[in-house]
């Protein structure tokens, strides 16, 4: 439930070197609609997130065109990958790449570069992690209807099936959905994502048919994949933070973080939606969409939850402030503003909300073992006149979130796995390409890559399996490089 915080136990207040577990999985992660460009290649489809920029829903009217030419460049991407020393890559498939309008049989040339990718993975001693479904419904999909349409979810288990019959050989680590709460809420209540819709009632039924896409997405995996394969969800847990004292305050908390948080959890870990929850969402929606066993399909036992941490949300009552938001049935909410210390992007950097995140979940929960997905920054850099990119407050970003990783684990959590976000510099989404937040840079003008100092002491960690004793780099003036 909402609290200021969880006390965090500094288990290194002594000065010493911190140790991962053995077999701790390291990795940086990637989207395919963020990275690959190349949607005139292999009869790739439309995707939702090509008609929102189309319509200009994104800042400047950017779109994944482009990109960072993943698509095109994968071998060398693949092996920049290795020279960093990376053992793990998180990657996604483009469903409108592999199956163009989300129904009937695969493109072979779609599959075929997934293949490909895969090979040259695992060529260069770098494990797929593969994420079925990263926000790119594919357009024909949604001009039926889109996930608030129940039939969506069972297009998904198609999918699911036509991608672990081409990679299941591969690959052995599988994720069903990622961020199920932005493609819902940011996507059909905000209208701030693709595709764009403000409609709260939709929101709802989409999150959960999200969730029974999962938890058929898991059935179809356990029946294709070999019986050592690891299958699982990513979610993103927004530790929330009381702003105010009164009793409204409490309850606006109480509030987000049931849609945030719960909402995602209980279904998937108890195989039930929290009442309270429940009565909330009853003034946007009548809630028909919620059909006897579906919660049994969505619960299915998965073998890793995925964690995406990226901030707090510090939240108050305010009359009318979230009338059109992320929030359905909750129009009296306000989150508020970060204060400094902030990324380029404007969240406030809270490390102590990743441990919070970490042991309420084995708090309040029995949860398969964890792994941070994605962690990380978005930073102003640039190529310096040396050719160089010295990113040190995204060096201290990821030591000050990897230390209470630290702690979390030292607290009992059962953490398997720490995947930096991202690998290249790429498309952001309904930001565009504002903000960067690759351990590699990339022109885009020129597609050119320049790993950052952060990609050269991140491949330090991943060697040592852990950080030195004291932080990398004290700050320099105004928070800026030493």
């Amino acid at each position: 439930m909402p609290t200021r915080s969880v006390p965090r136990s500094r288990v290194d207040a002594l000065p010493r070197a911190l140790r991962f577990p053995d077999n701790f999985l390291w990795g940086v992660g990637t989207s395919a609609h963020q990275v690959e460009g190349g949607v005139d290649l292999d009869g790739r489809g439309p995707s939702i997130w090509d008609t929102f920029a189309a319509r200009g829903g994104t800042r400047h009217g950017d779109s994944g065109a482009m990109a960072a030419d993943h698509r095109r460049r994968m071998a060398d991407d693949v092996a920049l990958l290795a020279r960093l020393g990376v053992p793990a890559y998180r990657f996604s498939v483009a469903w409108p790449r592999v199956q163009p309008t989300g129904r009937g049989p695969a493109s072979q040339a779609g599959l075929d570069f997934y293949r490909a990718l895969v090979d040259e993975l695992l060529a260069h001693g770098v494990e797929p992690v593969v994420t079925l479904y990263h926000w790119d419904l594919p357009q024909a999909l949604e001009d039926a209807g889109g996930w608030p349409v129940r039939d969506t979810a069972y297009r998904f288990a198609d999918y699911a099936g036509l991608v672990a019959d081409a990679l299941g050989d591969r690959a052995r680590r599988w994720g069903t959905v990622n961020e199920p709460w932005c493609a819902a809420m940011l996507g059909y209540a905000a209208g701030v994502h693709a595709p764009g819709r403000t409609e709260p009632g939709a929101a709802v039924a989409a999150a959960h048919h999200l969730l029974l896409a999962h938890g058929l997405g898991v059935d179809v995996l356990r029946g294709r994949l070999s019986p050592g394969a690891e299958v699982g969800i990513t979610l993103n847990p927004y530790p929330v933070v009381t702003a105010g004292t009164s009793d409204a305050d409490l309850d606006a908390a109480r509030r987000i973080d049931g849609i945030a948080n719960r909402l995602w959890y209980d279904p998937v870990l108890r195989g039930r939606y929290p009442e309270d929850v429940l009565d909330d969402l009853s003034t946007v929606s009548d809630l028909a969409h919620v059909r006897d066993g579906d919660l049994g399909v969505v619960s299915r036992p998965i073998d890793v939850l995925g964690l995406n941490y990226y901030r707090r949300y510090h939240v108050s009552y305010e009359r009318g402030a979230s009338a059109v938001s992320p929030w359905p049935g909750s129009p009296d909410v306000s989150v508020a503003a970060p204060d400094e210390p902030a990324t380029a992007n404007g969240w406030r950097i809270e490390p102590d909300g990743l441990y919070e995140s970490l042991v309420r979940l084995v708090t309040d929960y029995d949860p398969p073992p964890l792994v941070v997905h994605e962690s990380g920054g978005a930073f102003p850099d640039a190529v310096g006149p040396h050719g160089r990119v010295e990113d040190g407050d995204r060096i201290r970003f990821l030591d000050a979130h990897l230390r209470a990783a630290h702690d979390a684990v030292a607290a009992g959590v059962d953490l398997r796995g720490y995947f930096v976000w991202s690998f290249l510099d790429n498309f952001e989404w309904a930001e565009g390409y504002a903000h960067r937040f690759g351990l590699v840079h990339v022109d885009y003008a020129t597609q050119a890559r320049t790993p950052k100092a952060s990609a050269e002491w991140f491949g330090g960690v991943v060697a040592a399996n852990g950080l030195p004793p004291a932080s990398p780099l004290p700050p320099g003036p105004d928070g800026g490089e030493p």
